[in-house]
């Protein structure tokens, strides 16, 4: 079993209090390594290194093209590290070493691209109405960035957090879960080795109450960026308002996966598989809720049921697995409360619906679908963060709009349908920050990812990431020879 420290300031280093926290495989249900219950003394430790390498040390002076070039080296160390840092997510979180690889091999893109960007952040001169004045913007960096990192794709999250963050010119302190942190610690050494300066990169791990706290609490904290569910968001939105710090959320979802009669139902069926049962369901842009139209729903459904039947389940290792484990054993036990719940309500099970028993590690559920379901049922209006998935009918686009926008959140929806018209205009009318037409859970660091409503604030990834992790400032310079005529009045 190895032990991991904190990393801050360039090195790893023992807790404060000396307290550890056992990681466990999911998969096994073995303790397989140790990493430091951080403090609010080893959250000072972390901000103070993170402060000192923002105003005063190499990272403060390095011009914009020298900390993208850093990046870039950055994404090839990654790139070769990808195998090694997959497997330990893998140990950590239990979800397939396919989708994990996958991630792995796509995450340097996000340091390339935001590297690439980071010498193209301008000002602008502006054309002032003013006479006798010289007037221009500058965008600055918002300064420490506090980074808290969900369990189900923790490497994922850092580029998506801490490369636009960087590329601004901030520096970062991430606290990951509790429950997945050991990708994070990894990952740590490589910023090390790709030459970013001490205390740029910080990682420090424990539980939220404790360390999560400190960290929003910070005086020397600027901006607090977190993924994670909507009731921690909100708490942690009222938290960072108490000293107004700039806040970034990307939260949890309900998603709507729509399926038209029209549409190619072999690559619908597919994807209505990949929306739920991917990555065991424990994904922020699930499509839990598929609306299927009336004239196809009996037959779909059918499909959808066999489909699901052929899902493997076992080792997150093996790349003929289908379903991992449930990453902890809270998730695992509110998965099945929410499948009795949705029996109890009425709707009926026609797959899966409960453990799946035989496997190592006690955490399998089976892929579980429900039919019969009302859009007031708690299955159809709340996120199980599992796969289980509530089908509904609906007659036409009018009655699919309504079903799939009555909800509190709006991370993502998919379309399903062969006529163009049709595609646009559901986009246009689906409140959501993604819309996905005849596919599903496909991202990239080019596109903007966020939510409306519920499901969060600001965007990740894409141009926009990066205006998340900027001030702007205006620069007014008079030419004018002399003192103004009037001292009294504003100018």
């Amino acid at each position: 079993m190895k032990s991991y420290g904190h990393f801050i300031n360039g090195s790893y280093v023992d807790p404060v209090q000396g307290r550890w926290i056992d990681s466990r495989n999911p998969y096994t249900g073995e303790v397989w390594a140790r990493i430091p219950q951080g403090c609010p003394g080893d959250v000072d430790r972390a901000v103070a290194a993170a402060s000192q390498a923002l105003n005063q040390g190499s990272w403060a002076k390095m011009t914009p093209s020298a900390r993208g070039r850093l990046m870039v080296r950055l994404a090839d160390i990654v790139a070769e590290n990808a195998e090694r840092l997959a497997e330990v997510e893998v140990r950590d979180n239990g979800k397939l070493m396919a989708e994990m690889l996958g991630q792995l091999r796509y995450h340097p893109e996000w340091w390339r691209y935001f590297g690439g960007l980071a010498d193209k952040v301008e000002g602008a001169m502006v054309p002032i109405d003013k006479p006798d004045m010289f007037a221009f913007t500058r965008h600055e960096p918002v300064g420490v960035v506090a980074a808290l990192t969900a369990w189900n794709s923790p490497l994922l999250f850092i580029a998506w957090k801490c490369a636009p963050a960087l590329a601004a010119g901030c520096t970062v302190v991430v606290k990951p879960s509790e429950f997945a942190s050991v990708s994070t610690l990894e990952f740590a050494a490589l910023t090390k080795q790709a030459g970013f300066p001490d205390g740029v990169f910080n990682v420090v791990t424990g539980y939220g109450p404790e360390a999560g706290s400190a960290l929003v609490d910070h005086p020397d904290v600027a901006k607090v960026t977190f993924t994670g569910s909507d009731t921690t968001g909100a708490r942690i939105y009222a938290q960072a308002a108490k000293t107004l710090k700039r806040v970034s959320l990307e939260l949890g979802g309900k998603s709507p996966n729509i399926i038209f009669d029209d549409c190619d139902l072999d690559a619908a069926v597919a994807g209505a598989v990949s929306g739920i049962f991917a990555a065991t369901g424990q994904t922020c842009i699930a499509g839990s809720r598929v609306l299927v139209q009336n004239s196809i729903k009996d037959h779909f459904t059918a499909r959808l049921v066999e489909l699901g039947r052929t899902a493997r389940k076992g080792d997150p290792m093996l790349p003929e697995t289908n379903i991992g484990p449930v990453t902890t054993a809270p998730q695992y036990q509110k998965i099945l409360d929410y499948i009795d719940i949705a029996k109890a309500e009425g709707a009926r099970c026609v797959l899966g619906g409960g453990p799946a028993a035989g496997l190592p590690g006690g955490q399998f559920v089976e892929p579980t679908v429900f039919v019969d379901v009302q859009p007031g049922m708690r299955i159809a209006r709340e996120e199980v963060f599992g796969p289980v998935l509530s089908i509904l009918g609906f007659e036409d686009e009018d009655e699919a709009v309504r079903l799939a926008n009555d909800t509190i959140y709006g991370l993502a929806a998919g379309v399903w349908t062969s006529n163009i018209g049709r595609a646009v205009r559901m986009s246009a009318a689906l409140k959501a920050g993604t819309v996905w037409v005849n596919t599903y859970r496909a991202v990239s660091y080019m596109m903007p990812f966020g939510g409306m409503k519920r499901s969060g604030l600001g965007r990740e990834s894409g141009i926009e990431a990066i205006r998340e992790y900027l001030e702007t400032k205006s620069v007014w310079i008079s030419t004018a020879q002399g003192a103004p005529a009037n001292p009294f009045i504003m100018r």
